[in-house]
């Protein structure tokens, strides 16, 4: 197994590429997407969470992910000694109508595919996606963690409708008629995504490029009224299931798992692991269920995660392992420390159940 970084595209840099590989990172997992664009909530230090308002501001819709620009990308962290492991989340821009079954939807399924096309011609194995109306919502801070760290959960249910003009937590058109968003259904929704997997599974199969899938965050049936695709683990196989292929996988969240209110955490990680339908992992840790739960230090939740390192060795897992987001610590560089902690226990435990097993 590999150890990676998540990366939001403000730290797209050569500091942040070093500090990665100074953690003992490999590999590395990009942001494209500008989640604090705009935003009047968001801090550049820490992860999004956002208000009624969302995250900011989706992209330039007319301007897709050049091969320039993923080539360019590619070679600075590869320059730095790391690999670009994949790129994580389509912009609203570029698929909103995907999401909402708009007018735009045609068009946009061809800017998809064309984005997926530009990664498997630079060589970038996988974009992962979250195929949600509401996006990761309902999140709130505080100092959760031990020690008083400040941390992120959940402290119930959010159902503020969405606007128009809204989709995946961030604005797509500041233009639009004031209003409520239409409301889908759970069918209308799991449609929408076997057209999205029809459209672009082929493509990515040619394109050697795996669609990774990651579940909802907060996993409940409903959030702003909208509803939730992978809200228990049992749903990931119907994903599966709807377009069987090695390029249909998993962005497998730990964290998000186990806040789902069904199932148990190391029956979900070994029944995926062993189907081979792992694309990337997010090891992060938590305490508690949706809709009340918090974000933890890696050695200080629920989860047993050198259980669930166990579970994938045994399953020769060999992907790579991102610790997602991390507790803010108390010191003058509060996100560095939280990330720099994680990767560190990451490395330890990767390497004694390797040593266990030899």
């Amino acid at each position: 197994m590999k150890l990676g970084f998540g990366l939001y595209r403000h730290q797209l840099s050569k500091e942040h590429y070093q500090f990665a590989k100074q953690c003992g990172c490999t590999h590395i997992v990009a942001h494209l997407v500008d989640y604090f664009r705009s935003s009047r909530s968001n801090q550049l230090g820490d992860q999004p969470v956002g208000d009624d308002t969302g995250w900011g501001l989706a992209g330039d819709p007319d301007k897709l992910w050049t091969i320039s620009e993923l080539r360019a990308l590619k070679n600075d962290i590869n320059a730095a000694g790391l690999q670009l492991a994949a790129i994580e989340n389509f912009d609203p821009a570029h698929w909103h109508d995907v999401l909402l079954d708009g007018p735009l939807k045609l068009q946009q399924l061809e800017n998809l595919k064309t984005i997926i096309r530009n990664l498997g011609q630079v060589g970038i194995p996988t974009i992962g996606y979250n195929f949600s109306i509401a996006g990761v919502a309902g999140r709130v801070k505080g100092n959760f963690a031990r020690g008083g760290a400040e941390a992120v959960g959940m402290e119930g249910l959010y159902e503020t409708p969405m606007p128009n003009g809204m989709v995946w937590n961030m604005v797509y058109d500041r233009h639009a008629t004031p209003g409520i968003a239409r409301i889908a259904t759970h069918d209308q929704l799991w449609e929408r995504l076997r057209e999205f997997l029809d459209a672009l599974v082929p493509v990515a199969e040619e394109a050697g490029v795996t669609l990774a899938a990651h579940p909802d965050d907060p996993p409940v049936p409903t959030i702003r009224g909208q509803p939730r695709l992978v809200y228990q683990p049992h749903l990931y196989q119907r994903l599966l299931d709807m377009r069987p292929s090695t390029s249909n996988a998993l962005e497998f969240c730990l964290g998000t798992l186990a806040e789902m209110t069904e199932g148990n955490i190391y029956d979900s990680v070994e029944t995926y692991s062993r189907q081979g339908k792992l694309a990337y992992v997010h090891f992060r840790n938590i305490r508690g269920k949706v809709p009340f739960y918090k974000e933890t230090f890696i050695d200080d939740g629920d989860i047993d995660m050198l259980r669930v390192l166990r579970i994938l060795k045994a399953n020769k897992f060999d992907g790579v392992l991102v610790p997602d987001h991390a507790p803010q610590m108390s010191c003058a560089a509060p996100w560095h420390a939280g990330m720099a902690y994680a990767c560190g226990w990451m490395k330890a435990a990767l390497q004694s159940i390797d040593a266990l097993s030899q």
